[in-house]
């Protein structure tokens, strides 16, 4: 493989020039130009880039953490932090770190190493690496963003809806139908995301006095553990006329375990969601649904870190997009007590 130095000796020039004229070809000289691009393609040179992202401290990358990239809630979400990147100029490394503390932190480390520009992570935890990163930034803004979560103790920016506030219209759409035994499907409690979610749950159900009558079991978001957790509130003696689970996945598999019972939804149980997958118009019936703007929480996380990579945000901020309750067939007043 050629390098610099034979570029410039074919060319009858110093290498700086040759880098120039790779880099910032406008301040050079059009026969000269014209001499260093003939020698480059008569020798098949390749800049490499490696070298020159080091001496300008620029990548162009941007480096975005998925805790589950099998998880269909992150595809729109890494759509809109996608497309918003390349129309920007950056390229996107992905690394699915599979809720495995090390690899967040092997990717983490690829920031600290300037291999990334900046980060993007879609879990609730910093990795170790991140975190000296935005400590070192203090009091300016790390370029270091959180997406989906929000954790105010973590000093980052972030983008978000109020999980709070959707998990209590999710609940107060179904006492509003009659229900007043309702089972809730939990995600880990570690992550900011469920515990905010339960808050608001269970504030609904305290603002209606039902507050005893909720049945909390916790699930990890995954259609097999939504149900495993109905099974067990499923045998209660005082079983739910309805369950509210923390995402779709884990509403579809409540669906499928109440199906092996011989239940039907929702004359025998309604059933509601969180997330809006694609997936969720498609099961039968119909999922209701909290629906997140998932492409949006991407597109605001990349348009976050560019401003604090050329320099326009100095200080960390929430941004709450809004959510919506898509009302489907999966629930129904319950059925008339026996």
């Amino acid at each position: 493989m050629s390098n610099i130095r034979e570029v410039a000796k074919r060319a009858g020039v110093s290498t700086a020039t040759v880098s120039r004229v790779l880099s910032r070809p406008d301040v050079v000289s059009p026969d000269t130009r014209l001499r260093v691009l003939k020698a480059v393609e008569r020798l098949g040179y390749e800049p490499n880039s490696v070298a020159k992202n080091l001496r300008t401290l620029k990548s162009r990358k941007l480096l975005v953490t998925v805790p589950d990239i099998s998880n269909p809630f992150f595809s729109l979400i890494l759509q809109g932090i996608e497309d918003t990147a390349q129309k920007n100029g950056y390229a996107v490394l992905l690394g699915d770190t599979q809720h495995d503390e090390r690899r967040e932190e092997r990717y983490a480390l690829m920031l600290k190493q300037k291999e990334a520009d900046g980060l993007i992570f879609l879990g609730h935890r910093l990795p170790r690496a991140a975190a000296s990163v935005v400590q070192e930034a203090a009091p300016l803004c790390a370029p270091v963003v959180n997406g989906c979560e929000f954790s105010a103790e973590l000093g980052v920016p972030s983008v978000h809806i109020d999980n709070a506030k959707a998990a209590a219209e999710a609940m107060d759409h179904l006492y509003d139908l009659g229900h007043q035994r309702i089972g809730v499907v939990t995600g880990p409690l570690l992550s900011p995301l469920s515990r905010d979610r339960l808050t608001g749950a269970l504030a609904s159900a305290n603002g209606r006095g039902r507050d005893a009558d909720v049945m909390v079991t916790q699930g990890d978001f995954s259609i097999r553990s939504g149900a495993d957790a109905s099974a067990s509130l499923l045998a209660r003696s005082d079983r739910p006329t309805a369950i509210f689970c923390f995402n779709d996945e884990m509403a579809m598999g409540v669906m499928a375990a109440a199906r092996c019972r011989g239940l039907r939804v929702p004359h025998d149980l309604s059933v509601v969601g969180f997330d809006d997958i694609r997936f969720a118009q498609c099961v039968d019936p119909p999922l209701t649904t909290i629906a997140q703007p998932m492409r949006e929480i991407g597109e605001g996380t990349v348009r976050l870190l560019l401003e604090i990579l050329d320099g326009g945000r100095i200080a960390p901020v929430s941004i709450t997009l809004p959510h919506t309750l898509h009302i489907r067939a999966s629930t129904a007043p319950p059925p008339p007590a026996v």
